[in-house]
């Protein structure tokens, strides 16, 4: 597999590549959106169709489980999916790496997610959001901390356990093969694609999700 340059900050290593990798990715999002709503129309393009078709999906998703609290969270929602999708994507593309095969990338967006959830939840639910840890006795407190002590750790841990394997199993079968029976082609990138697809997909619900049970009064 391919080298990554690595510095030491402030004593802890830090992944150039993947940095410069999340930029990029940032910026192709960036430039995405401009070109999706620079001349919106009835007769939507096609970049402002796949961006509808999205934001369609996912403002029907957080309407229905997240609810009215929700509402200006949908754009964070897009974004996200967006940009995880475009960072999957990236393992497809010969001098470029997944910025999400990194943990320190999967864990920092888990983070952003579930530290999100609790300021959102004590804002709008205050005292009631800390009693539900107490319920349905005192006790469970103790497995209601580790459930949410676990959220970002399972979390990360899906989306970079399955980009990362992705490509671990492609340079793996680039090497024990030969070219000509496995060669870098169209079957298996397509393959990556849904797969990086199908991990951006999940991560966003599964956040969709959690701000849902904390932000809604019924749970």
């Amino acid at each position: 597999m391919e080298e990554h340059h690595v510095v030491q900050w402030l004593g802890m290593p830090v992944n150039i590549d993947t940095l410069q990798m999340t930029w990029i990715a940032m910026a192709i999002v960036f430039v995405l959106a401009i070109l999706a709503t620079k001349s919106l129309s009835l007769v939507p393009g096609r970049w402002q169709s796949v961006f509808e078709l999205a934001i369609e999906y996912f403002s029907g998703q957080v309407d229905e489980v997240v609810g009215s609290r929700g509402k200006f969270l949908k754009p964070v929602f897009i974004s996200l999916f967006l940009f995880i999708l475009t960072c999957n994507w990236f393992d497809q593309i010969p001098i470029f790496h997944a910025p999400t095969s990194d943990l320190n990338t999967t864990l920092g967006l888990a983070l952003l997610v579930i530290v999100s959830v609790h300021v959102l939840a004590l804002y709008f639910r205050g005292g009631k959001y800390v009693a539900h840890f107490f319920e349905p006795f005192k006790v469970f407190v103790v497995i209601n901390l580790i459930e949410e002590l676990a959220k970002p750790v399972t979390l990360s841990f899906r989306l970079f356990g399955n980009i990362f394997a992705g490509a671990v199993l492609t340079w793996v079968l680039s090497v024990l093969l030969p070219s000509w029976f496995f060669p870098p082609g169209l079957a298996w990138q397509l393959f990556g694609v849904f797969v990086g697809f199908i991990q951006a997909f999940v991560f966003t619900m599964l956040s969709i999700s959690y701000f849902g049970n904390a932000l809604k009064d019924g749970h």
